[in-house]
């Protein structure tokens, strides 16, 4: 394991511990950074902190840099469906059932292994188990996700996601009938202390999220929502609509016992996806079609 040891002296006072670790070590990326903050491997004082805390002059900094595991992702063919391709970035239109990258319990047949076996370059910022991921959505989420293929593409997409310039559209169907057309959900997420697995709403050790809704269809115990996001928390949307009491349909985690079971888990779709082409600066926007089980969900409903 490397280690870098650093002493912020006093004309670096009150800097964010994630912008003055960006500006002593050159060689690791914003994302890397917070990923060493989430996994509790930067130290100030021999104490975790978070990446909003602001260092103070004479504080001892230590960053372990966990040692590189040997790739196991293998390229596989898995029959991506590609909305879009060039030599920048790769647009899928994801399954459902299918994990975004290797991990436990998920060594193969995910995104990253079709990536592997599709494309000659990835982007390797996010590490070897995940090269080309720039964002995720959930294993049974359906639709809209992008790759890039060089580190200069993914350094301008992570850029557009932290400056919320990029924007994501989803549309679920959730339990009963939502009495008003539209809402702001504006609710900090965190990890629930009850459960590793889930998230919940909540102030303690939490990140602010908000989640934009437009009602597009009502049906008799149901509504037809659509979302588009101005934050990327794990599980946001399935999170934010427990919270308001209208779970999202099929979800395993986070909706009622009594949730219908031939969903194959949520039913939530990343319908669009706008960004800024890192080469071109063209604005694009990608759609992914319902999934065939969606849409038939949609017509059972209406015949009700």
């Amino acid at each position: 394991m490397e280690k870098i040891n650093i002493i912020v002296d006093e004309t670096n006072e009150g800097t964010r511990i994630d912008t003055f670790i960006r500006d002593c070590c050159e060689e690791l990326s914003r994302s890397r950074i917070q990923q060493l903050l989430d996994d509790g491997c930067i130290h100030v004082n021999d104490e975790v902190k978070k990446n909003k805390y602001k260092v103070k002059a004479g504080d001892e900094i230590v960053v372990e840099i966990p040692e590189v595991k040997e790739l196991k992702a293998i390229p596989q063919d898995l029959n991506l469906d590609i909305l879009y391709e060039d030599d920048d970035i790769i647009v899928i239109n994801k399954p459902k059932g299918m994990v975004v990258h290797p991990g436990a319990g998920n060594p193969d047949n995910t995104l990253v292994n079709g990536l592997l076996f599709h494309c000659k370059d990835l982007s390797g910022i996010n590490g070897i188990l995940r090269p080309g991921i720039v964002h995720r959505i959930d294993k049974d989420t359906t639709g809209c996700i992008v790759a890039c293929k060089n580190d200069k593409a993914h350094e301008a997409i992570s850029k557009q996601l932290s400056n919320k310039t990029c924007s994501r559209e989803y549309i679920a169907i959730v339990h009963g009938v939502i009495p008003h057309d539209n809402g702001t959900i504006d609710a900090p997420i965190g990890r629930d202390p009850k459960d590793r697995q889930k998230m919940v709403v909540t102030d303690k050790n939490a990140r602010d999220a908000v989640t934009h809704f437009k009602v597009e269809e009502r049906y008799k115990n149901y509504t037809l929502v659509s979302f588009k996001l101005e934050t990327g928390r794990t599980h946001q949307i399935r999170v934010h609509m427990q919270y308001i009491g209208f779970p999202i349909v099929g979800d395993p985690k986070y909706s009622l016992r009594n949730t219908r079971q031939d969903t194959e888990g949520q039913v939530l779709h990343a319908k669009a996806l706008t960004l800024v082409h890192p080469t071109t600066k063209e604005t694009m926007t990608f759609n992914a079609p319902l999934p065939p089980y969606f849409e038939k969900l949609i017509e059972e409903l209406r015949s009700e």
